[in-house]
């Protein structure tokens, strides 16, 4: 069967003779727009990442998802690419200005954004949150969630008054898409869970003896994993002491490969750490003693009482 070319003005999509007769077959609309999604894509990103330019909710993206899977037209789910870091399409002035005029809730988002971060939004800076949008399908209320995510980092990092850059909301948005963080349900968990691990950083920073202050980035990505590998502070101490034994400093590196080889043998606790990674005693084996010995120390007790008596 000969190949089927799908005219689209600016752009030519190929669909094969044999994939147009199983979509055919199938009868399902949803999965054949989804698989012209991905064609325009060349493949390269996930099929829920287009939920957006679809303007599809999750559960109809998921369910056409399905279909093209049971197809195997996209590759299984284990399988799948992850979702490229920065391959958004460039949103030029007059694209940007007519999503700004025929969405009215991604128009009320910029208005949002403005307002938290203080400040008017430029064009290259109304495209990125549209890459946000559009490309990676993440609803208003969730980028929204994301911005302010990232406006209270930057604060609790570089002090009030401090606002993130267009381009560190737009690395966070990657993330939480690669989470599949896209509802304002499981944003909020996300964020929940963020807290609880910040509060938890003063503690790590006094188990290793330093002081009051921040972490600095650096640092605080090697806290944020120990605590998500499991590890209280008190474990990150024992480590610690181990580290200045050895070093006669702290070495950040070090001491992570120490946390990271309990983590791998399963020992997180101080309790799980003193018993399972107790070092090799040193002290000489204890002999038995020989099996005359009592009849030695009888007969030689026997003897010197009788020399007392004489």
């Amino acid at each position: 069967m000969a190949d089927c070319l799908i005219r689209t003005g600016d752009e030519s999509v190929t669909i094969p003779g044999s994939v147009a007769a199983q979509l055919l077959r199938r009868g399902d609309g949803d999965a054949a727009l989804l698989y012209l999604a991905l064609l325009r894509h060349h493949g390269t990103v996930q099929p829920r990442s287009l939920a957006g330019e679809l303007r599809w909710d999750r559960e109809r993206i998921e369910r056409a998802e399905t279909v093209l899977r049971e197809l195997r037209l996209i590759a299984p789910q284990e399988e799948a690419p992850p979702l490229p870091p920065e391959e958004r399409p460039g949103y030029g002035p007059d694209e940007v200005a007519e999503k700004l005029e025929g969405s009215g809730e991604f128009r009320a988002l910029t208005g949002q954004v403005e307002r938290r971060l203080g400040r008017r939004l430029t064009t290259p800076d109304v495209s990125t949150l549209l890459g946000l949008y559009d490309f990676l399908g993440l609803p208003a209320d969730v980028i929204y969630l994301l911005v302010c995510h990232c406006a209270e980092r930057t604060e609790r990092r570089l002090g009030p008054g401090r606002r993130p850059g267009m381009r560190q909301i737009e690395k966070e948005g990657y993330a939480w898409a690669r989470m599949g963080i896209d509802t304002q349900a499981e944003a909020a968990a996300y964020l929940k869970k963020w807290a609880e691990r910040q509060g938890a950083l003063p503690q790590y920073m006094h188990a290793l003896q330093l002081g009051d202050r921040a972490p600095s980035a650096s640092e605080e990505k090697y806290l944020l994993s120990w605590a998500e590998m499991g590890f209280p502070p008190e474990s990150a101490a024992l480590a610690y002491d181990r580290t200045v034994l050895r070093c006669h400093e702290l070495k950040w590196p070090y001491l992570n490969g120490i946390l990271k080889k309990w983590h791998e043998a399963g020992l997180h606790t101080p309790e799980q750490i003193a018993a399972g990674d107790r070092p090799a005693s040193r002290e000489p084996a204890r002999q038995e003693p020989r099996p005359d010995a009592g009849r030695w120390m009888e007969r030689y007790t026997r003897n010197l009482r009788k020399e007392r008596e004489e």
